[in-house]
């Protein structure tokens, strides 16, 4: 439309004419939108907000004395406010290559003021600083412009033929020379160690490659050796199996006939010697039996038979008295007591008999009856017991015919 005009992006429009602009300046700033200008009464200029640049060489003397080139870049610009754009709009719009120059002449003095403070090593080790207190101390005096920075870059550092920086580095360099050696020299020594370690691998492969060819060709050997000798081997195992199946029936033969004559022979043996060994100890008992039967009845009939002799015992002991003097003081009561002292020494011979018999009637001969002077008695008397039911016939047993008495061992 005629008449109307727009500024670009990175641009600033100053309409001159008409009224004034903020803060009494000769133009009105008009920034991201168009404006109705008319012709031949406003005058429009533009003024650039983009990125500027400015290169800075310049020598500065340093706290020491030394000379040092430096070189440096600044980035600055418009800034993007009113007042600022009115500070540079008044100051370069009618020359705006002149924005570079200035700055540049602004930080070379800065530069300046803060290297002279500083030593060698300080610079050469802390440029972001030097270049942090340049930007602090130039800021004020670029706002008045209507600039601001945006960045300062220290790009190099120079002494000249000095040699003071290469002397400052040469233990460095020399450090890293000898870091360089030791690397080196480690970088070697890896390398031979991988080569040694390769050459051990290869070594060790070739071993146990001759290893495993010669256990192949050794378990070849085998089993071509007991592929040989299987035909052998089994006919031998064949033959062992033979043998140890003929042994084993033998020894079953042999057990069988075993049992046989354990059946045959010794099993009747067994029995009729334990029928012999009953009957021997059923015969023993009989026997064992009969002596005793015998001896009881020995010592019944002895019994018996001295007390039938009482009588005749004391008659021979009263007959002893009858050519002795004897006088009897108290009549009947004395002759009492002469006849049963007579009955009582009857008394104790006759246990003194039985007693002497009793004594040698656990002795008996084989045939179980007394046998002549091993303590048999014989008593002849009117009284002799006579023959019991089994009895003995008269006479026997003695050279005159009469019948024994009782005897007892």
């Amino acid at each position: 439309m005629f008449g109307y005009r727009v500024p670009a992006p990175d641009e600033a429009m100053l309409v001159s004419g008409g009224r004034r602009g903020l803060g009494g300046a000769p133009f009105r700033v008009v920034t991201g939108h168009g404006k109705f200008v008319l012709p031949v009464l406003r005058k429009v200029r533009f003024l650039t907000l983009s990125m500027c640049e400015s290169e800075v060489v310049e020598t500065c003397v340093t706290r020491q004395g030394i000379a040092l080139h430096v070189r440096a870049v600044i980035a600055f610009k418009v800034g993007n406010d009113t007042e600022s754009i009115i500070n540079a709009g008044q100051r370069f719009l009618s020359d705006q290559d002149q924005m570079s120059v200035l700055t540049g002449r602004i930080f070379a003095g800065h530069l300046r003021a803060i290297i002279g403070s500083m030593t060698v090593e300080e610079i050469v080790t802390e440029r972001q600083k030097l270049a942090a207190e340049v930007l602090d101390t130039s800021k004020t005096e670029m706002a008045k412009i209507g600039l601001i920075v945006d960045s300062l870059q220290i790009q190099s550092i120079d002494d000249g033929d000095t040699g003071y920086i290469d002397a400052m580095s040469a233990p460095h360099k020399a450090a890293i020379r000898r870091q360089a050696q030791i690397a080196q020299a480690q970088a070697n020594q890896a390398a031979a160690q991988a080569e040694q370690e390769a050459a051990r691998k290869q070594a060790e492969y070739a071993r146990q490659t001759a290893v495993v060819k010669a256990e192949y060709s050794a378990e070849v050997d085998r089993a071509q050796a007991r592929a040989a000798q299987a035909g052998p081997l089994a006919q031998a195992h064949a033959r062992q199996e033979v043998l140890d199946a003929q042994t084993e029936m033998a020894q079953r033969q042999a057990r069988l006939r075993q049992q046989e004559l354990v059946a045959e022979i010794v099993k009747p043996a067994e029995a009729e010697a334990e029928r012999v060994r009953v009957l021997a100890a059923a015969e023993a008992q009989r026997m064992k039996i009969q002596a005793e039967a015998a001896s009881s009845y020995d010592r019944v009939a002895l019994d018996r038979m001295l007390i039938d002799q009482l009588p005749l015992i004391v008659k021979e002991a009263a007959g002893g008295l009858s050519g002795a003097n004897v006088n009897v003081l108290n009549g009947a009561d004395g002759l009492g007591e002469i006849a049963a002292g007579l009955v009582a020494q009857g008394l104790t011979i006759l246990d003194s008999v039985r007693q002497n018999l009793n004594g040698h009637g656990d002795r008996k001969s084989g045939g179980g009856r007394p046998e002549q002077g091993d303590g048999r008695l014989e008593l002849r008397g009117p009284s002799a017991p006579q023959p019991d039911a089994e009895g003995d016939e008269p006479g026997e047993g003695t050279a005159d015919g009469e019948r024994p008495g009782p005897r007892t061992h």
